[in-house]
């Protein structure tokens, strides 16, 4: 049985990180991880991890408070294409989930997230743990909340 831990994203891993990717059709669907650490260089309360099945990393999240809606986002979620189909992510998104419970000090009541309607892996996974769609974005971005 694999074993899915969160790591921190630092000097000795990032690299790793920005190597992961997803199957060509998905690639439109995200931005990428190197984006996505320079992008939460600049945000405030946003943490980056490094998604490993025992010692192998396997993908990649974002996630934290946004600052105009004071709700906690998950901004970013992958699982390399030579990882997904394998029930990986969804274990790594109940980690995410854990660990979100633990330093929710504000007490925020859901966790958000968005994605491309046409991501039905995405789809079928964010319902599985639990997310529940809600209205679309201003982009057409498919929003779903999960209750803490």
């Amino acid at each position: 049985m694999a074993h899915v831990v969160l790591r921190s994203v630092n000097k000795g891993n990032w690299k790793e990180v920005a190597r992961l990717s997803l199957k060509e059709e998905q690639k439109s669907f995200i931005a990428s991880n190197l984006y996505s650490m320079v992008e939460v260089q600049f945000l405030e309360n946003f943490k980056t991890k490094a998604i490993y099945r025992d010692e192998e990393m396997i993908g990649f999240t974002m996630y934290g408070i946004d600052e105009e809606d004071g709700n906690c986002w998950i901004y970013r979620f992958m699982i390399d294409q030579r990882f997904q189909g394998k029930g990986l992510g969804k274990k790594a998104m109940l980690l995410v989930i854990e660990d979100i419970e633990k330093w929710n000090s504000t007490n925020i009541p859901c966790i958000m997230i968005d994605y491309h309607p046409d991501n039905i892996g995405a789809k079928k996974m964010y319902r599985k743990v639990g997310f529940v769609e809600t209205e679309r974005g201003p982009g057409g971005e498919q929003f779903a909340m999960f209750t803490l």
